[in-house]
């Protein structure tokens, strides 16, 4: 059996077994079959990279079975293996692995775990179907597996209303992309007479400069086609204006976070955008409106997440901020610095959450980093791993020495929207840059207020409960709704904080089982931009990339050749962002408050998120309910009841009623209606 045929299916198996034997099946056994059966995949995938990297593997087809033949609609299920699906299978399958193994610990309390690893496992299978499909309707059953994936997973606590609420937001906003999405499909479709990737890849650039019908409009056909299908990926890859879901799927469990909202589900849109590169670059317009659209939502996640106090929501706007570096990447022609930037960010961005989550852990699920403080002394490990993971997306490192992963693949994408030489390339390195200060401002806040300064453990009620249960009051965490865990915990020590008899208490370091999957992140937040680097953005490896996106040899020698202002601007940008965040919340702790009260207006612009919720609930919602109460009140009950079944049932009861009382049982009166009947009939007659 061919091995991607078993990295594919393995999770799917997996996710079957636990699914379907849940509780009679039991924990561990159910843990046992997802992880293992995901560290087999991540061991199968890394070979397949590694071949690609070293030029000794050739784009391959894999056949399952023929699929669906319907007039001109004829496709097969395969699974293809080139460049990019090598890439995204190592990412896909080592962070699931590692999240599966750190789920361990973290969700070790739950009762409910077979479910929620069967839900990680299915994830993950989904994942898989839409990087390795051959065809557009098989990306488009992995692209809404993972969205049914994403709406079980985030709603896991489903007994918590908020949790509700965040899952059906993120299927609503995911559904009006995939609507673009599909449409995108139809008329792709329509164009080209197939549904296979490589044939409309190959046809693609036969049909510049031709026009489609669309909204009662002649149109470039590319354009139509490429924007309908970019639609789709904002609504999963939650770029500016269809972002709004992505914060809030926080609401589910922090493996949930790194696994689906950092690493892989939100990079789709990304990895979707540069297997159909040949198709974009056949419309300059579409790809302007990429870039635009990346450069704007790097910006405006990265203001937002200066604001922020979860430390979970800090994570999750930087998430957007760096798909807008990928998407803009993608706009200028970069696809390979976007991918680059791509695999890097899966392993620091997935690191970021899991340490947030070892961080939550130790501090009874409290996620407001105004209330941690100190904590390096208390959980040294995890503070190193969320060290490395800021070290990695700040983008530290000296040019042509060393630097960590950030560092590579962020300054490629800035180099090549400078080397692109467009206004709009100047437009997306400037905001790229700003977004990078930004970046470092608030990455560093996170680690000074949670891991420097004096504890502020005392103000948070989750630590007061805590301290309550471990000197024996019980207490239902449930009831009072936390951020995350959504179970109770009782017992002398809960979740990391232990009493110290004397009312005090004090966090401890996370499990081993949640501590290895840090150390093994760190090392590609370390290492994997030194050691990938060449291999994805250097000049002379086209072949690299050879059939799988489109790779402009010139563009990756122009970004070589920027001005050396522009190499060293990143490092320069970070710097004083670490500088910033080191003044306002180490040096001088009053900064912060004193420039809210100078800047109020801002601040509150900036912490309501540009306030996109607050307009889509009254340009959207409100009006939804409005008519939805409209044709409850007015139509169904009003007008359908009144006339229809209500109406009706008046008649036939009246009508029985009046028919009851020519039943009088005497002979006399039905001899008199009949003789009048025999009349009339006979009248009728000889009137005609």
């Amino acid at each position: 059996m061919s091995s991607i045929l078993i990295i594919v299916f393995l999770p799917l198996l997996a996710a079957i077994i636990a699914g379907l034997g849940n509780k009679k099946l039991g924990a561990v056994p159910s843990k046992v079959v997802t992880t293992g059966a995901l560290f087999i995949s991540c061991a199968l995938s890394w070979p397949i990279f590694l071949s690609f990297i070293g030029g000794t593997a050739e784009a391959s087809v894999t056949p399952v079975l023929h699929w669906v033949k319907s007039g001109a609609l004829d496709f097969s299920w395969a699974l293809r293996v080139d460049t990019l699906t090598a890439v995204m299978l190592v990412v896909i399958t080592s962070v699931s692995a590692l999240v599966h193994l750190y789920s361990w610990g973290y969700m070790s309390e739950e009762p409910d775990q077979p479910r929620f690893f069967a839900y990680l496992s299915l994830f993950t299978f989904a994942m898989l179907m839409l990087v390795t499909a051959d065809n557009l309707v098989q990306m488009f059953f992995g692209w809404e597996g993972v969205g049914l994936a994403s709406y079980l997973l985030i709603g896991f606590w489903f007994r918590k209303p908020s949790a509700n609420a965040a899952a059906m937001k993120a299927f609503v906003v995911n559904r009006v992309g995939d609507l673009g999405f599909m449409m995108g499909i139809f008329g792709t479709f329509l164009v080209f007479g197939t549904v296979s990737i490589p044939a409309i890849l190959e046809a693609a650039p036969g049909m510049a400069g031709s026009t489609i019908g669309f909204l009662g409009y002649r149109l470039d056909t590319m354009t139509v086609l490429c924007i309908l299908l970019f639609i789709g990926a904002m609504g999963k890859s939650a770029q500016l204006g269809l972002h709004t879901w992505l914060p809030d799927a926080m609401e589910g469990p922090t493996p949930v976070s790194a696994l689906i909202h950092a690493a892989t589900m939100v990079t789709a849109g990304v990895f979707m955008v540069c297997r159909l590169s040949p198709m974009f670059e056949v419309s300059p317009t579409a790809l302007a409106f990429v870039t635009f659209i990346g450069a704007m939502t790097c910006i405006f996640a990265a203001t937002v997440g200066t604001t922020q106090t979860d430390i979970k929501r800090v994570i999750a706007y930087s998430t957007c901020s760096q798909l807008g570096y990928m998407f803009f990447a993608a706009g200028v022609s970069a696809y390979g610095a976007a991918m680059f930037h791509l695999f890097t960010h899966a392993f620091f961005k997935a690191l970021l959450f899991l340490g947030a989550g070892s961080v939550i852990h130790a501090m009874h699920h409290e996620q407001d980093m105004r209330y941690y403080g100190g904590l390096r002394k208390s959980i040294p490990l995890t503070y190193w791993a969320m060290m490395m993971g800021t070290l990695a997306i700040t983008g530290v490192g000296v040019v042509d020495v060393f630097g960590f992963a950030g560092f590579y693949s962020k300054d490629a994408i800035l180099e090549a929207a400078y080397a692109k030489g467009t206004e709009l390339g100047h437009f997306a390195f400037f905001m790229g840059i700003f977004a990078a200060l930004l970046t470092s401002f608030y990455s560093w806040r996170l680690v000074f207020l949670t891991f420097f300064g004096k504890p502020r453990w005392e103000q948070s009620e989750h630590i007061q409960h805590a301290v309550h249960d471990a000197h024996g009051h019980g207490h239902d965490d449930h009831a009072h709704g936390h951020d995350d865990h959504a179970h109770a915990h009782h017992g002398e020590h809960s979740d990391g904080i232990h009493s110290d008899g004397t009312g005090g208490y004090h966090p401890h370091e996370s499990p081993l089982n949640m501590l290895v999957p840090l150390g093994v992140l760190s090392v590609g937040a370390v290492l994997a931009g030194f050691v990938f680097h060449h291999s994805f953005v250097s000049e002379g490896i086209g072949h690299f990339w050879k059939g799988s996106l489109v790779f402009d040899e010139h563009l990756i020698h122009a970004m070589h050749e920027v001005p050396t202002w522009v190499k060293w601007a990143p490092f320069g940008v970070m710097a004083t962002g670490l500088l910033i965040a080191w003044y306002a919340y180490i040096k001088n702790t009053k900064f912060p408050a004193a420039f809210v009260d100078q800047f109020g207006f801002l601040y509150k612009f900036l912490l309501n998120k540009w306030y996109f919720d607050e307009l889509y609930h009254y340009v959207f919602v409100v009006p939804a309910i409005w008519l939805g109460r409209v044709f409850w009140k007015v139509v169904d009950q009003g007008v359908i009841d009144r006339f229809g079944p209500n109406g009706a049932a008046w008649v036939v009861a009246q009508s029985s009623r009046a028919a009851a009382k020519l039943q009088s049982g005497y002979l006399y009166s039905y001899a008199l209606v009949m003789l009048v009947g025999l009349v009339g009939a006979i009248s009728w007659v000889i009137a005609q």
